[in-house]
């Protein structure tokens, strides 16, 4: 039995992919899966995921550059999520910080703080003026 058989998709086809950096076990990112993107990264070598708003495919990195090598793909104990580890090139926020996970919440759960540097603007990420 392959791996993939062993994935529980949910009622859209999708499964939540939470992206990791090799080198330091941060996790950057997660997106959304479907059996199509997923056969489609594991071909390439590169994160393809499936786009709830635009209801299509796209490669992390097709506009900015800033790809995901994969190093490894894990799934969990249920099979309803996948953990891959990647080589990450430039940030991987869509608002140039490394991680999405940038803003922590404050203990008194009423304000949250920016918790690392902006490596880009999205303008200069996506070359709007």
């Amino acid at each position: 039995m392959s791996f993939i058989e062993q994935l529980k998709f949910n009622a859209d086809g999708l499964i939540p992919a939470i992206v990791q950096d090799q080198s330091s076990g941060r996790v950057l990112m997660m997106a959304w899966m479907n059996l199509e993107s997923l056969e489609k990264t594991l071909a390439m070598g590169k994160t393809v995921f499936w786009s709830r708003s635009r209801q299509k495919l796209w490669m992390k990195g097709e506009t900015s550059g800033h790809t995901q090598t994969v190093k490894s793909i894990r799934f969990d104990c249920d099979g309803d999520a996948l953990l891959i580890e990647v080589d990450q090139t430039g940030p991987a926020c869509h608002e140039g910080y490394r991680s999405c996970f940038f803003r922590a919440v404050e203990p008194d759960g009423r304000a949250f703080r920016i918790t690392e540097e902006q490596l880009a603007s999205p303008d200069q990420i996506y070359g709007k003026k």
